[in-house]
């Protein structure tokens, strides 16, 4: 069933190619979605797809990539049915 996963990423998460490596990871799962820098020094993401592959995302976004340093992963997780907040994102997982 698709899934909308929205994640908050806590810890040494900026200028470690965070979000680039986020993308790259993203795109190889066939996923859409987007990932941003925040002013508080998070990274939110946003990602849709098959539930088993949007948690392949998420595990991954609680390591990180090598320089990175995750502290926290706060996970939102919906049913795309059930989703109205935002406009779902289509195409290939962008960084925004």
């Amino acid at each position: 069933m698709p899934v909308l996963a929205k994640l908050k990423i806590h810890g040494r998460v900026q200028g470690v190619f965070f979000r680039q490596s986020t993308r790259e990871k993203a795109r190889e799962l066939g996923l859409s979605g987007w990932v941003k820098n925040m002013p508080d020094g998070t990274v939110e993401a946003l990602a849709t797809g098959p539930e088993h592959v949007v948690n392949e995302l998420i595990a991954w976004c609680e390591q990180g990539p090598a320089y990175a340093r995750v502290d926290k992963v706060v996970v939102q997780l919906s049913n795309i049915e059930e989703s109205d907040a935002e406009p779902l994102p289509e195409g290939p997982f962008q960084i925004t």
